[in-house]
């Protein structure tokens, strides 16, 4: 008896041993920033986080410098569910939701923690956010980029000297907007070919925030580096509503924890090492200038009332929410 029971026991060892184990299921992250920047050691801390929250039942694979894909493109796989995860500015997701373009109208917030207060609180960018599932991508939390500032091949300090020169940007009508009023020539081209139409004299420059600019290294093209702070621009990180859907609830609250770890570490990295990259990008032959902002508070003045042609009542909306965030952040 005593043998069968052994033989029975190593029997239903043996059936334990082989049934199935979970498969881990990988997901993708694409984003346009380089290895060295703070999106992408974002983008692995999140990586590591939905693994930790999840019990490595899924693991996110990041792909940096739009291997997969620009921006625009990005979204695009976002939306037919061929992609998981993405992250770029806040004017990215307007292909999706005309108004979000009001998020890169001028000089919107004063600093790091009004924007941060921003966007945790606004109702209007809730509101606005909240309208991007039924198009096919979910926000799961804000990452941080910085303020953007203009890098040139010549010395830029006022608007003025703007005129007849070639500025990059990305899509967005009011980025465009902005640009022309200080009187550049828009020039919309992907984040990943930038550098190389620097070099070639394709444009005479290009806006982005600090972090992007030293990950990137636009002021080894143009080393004019003037400090305008112009737009507030930070990242969402988004996610495909497919694939969200796809979650159980409890993975739902894992990949949104992890995505707020990870936004943590984006916001206190970008403001912390911001004065440190433009040193170590003036130790490279940068020429760092803080210009006089009036002129160019004046220059965007008309971009306000273009606005309001355009979006109507939005646009006091969401400048109602940046002004109670001022009464609260100074």
């Amino acid at each position: 008896m005593f043998k069968h029971f052994l033989s029975a026991g190593a029997a239903m060892l043996t059936f334990c041993c082989a049934l199935p184990v979970a498969a881990q299921e990988i997901l993708k992250l694409n984003h346009t920033d380089a290895p060295a920047g703070s999106r992408d050691r974002a983008a692995q801390l999140f990586s590591r986080k939905v693994a930790e929250y999840t019990m490595n039942r899924y693991r996110v694979l990041v792909f940096h410098s739009g291997q997969l894909g620009n921006d625009v493109k990005s979204l695009e796989q976002l939306q037919q569910g061929t992609l998981d995860f993405t992250v770029g500015a806040t004017g990215v997701y307007a292909s999706m939701n005309k108004s979000l373009n009001l998020a890169a109208l001028p000089f919107l917030v004063d600093g790091y923690e009004q924007g941060w207060q921003f966007y945790d609180t606004s109702t209007w960018l809730k509101a606005q956010f909240d309208l991007l599932p039924a198009k096919g991508v979910r926000i799961l939390d804000t990452w941080e980029a910085g303020f953007r500032s203009f890098t040139t091949k010549t010395a830029f300090n006022t608007p003025d000297s703007a005129r007849g020169r070639k500025m990059r940007i990305y899509q967005n009508d009011m980025l465009r907007w902005v640009v022309e009023s200080m009187g550049f020539e828009a020039v919309v081209k992907p984040v990943t070919e930038v550098y190389l139409a620097i070099q070639q004299g394709l444009v005479d420059g290009q806006e982005n925030p600090i972090d992007t600019i030293s990950s990137l290294r636009f002021y080894e093209v143009a080393p004019f580096v003037t400090l305008t702070r112009h737009i507030y621009s930070p990242i969402p990180l988004s996610i495909s509503e497919k694939t969200w859907q796809r979650f159980s609830p409890a993975d739902q609250k894992a990949i949104k924890r992890a995505a707020h770890d990870a936004t943590l570490l984006s916001r206190t990295e970008v403001r912390n090492n911001e004065e440190r990259l433009l040193i170590e990008m003036q130790q490279k032959g940068a020429k760092v200038t803080r210009p006089d902002i009036a002129p160019f508070r004046k220059a965007v003045a008309t971009v306000y009332d273009k606005a309001r042609g355009v979006y109507g009542e939005d646009v006091d909306l969401i400048l109602s929410d940046a002004d109670k965030v001022r009464k609260i952040v100074k």
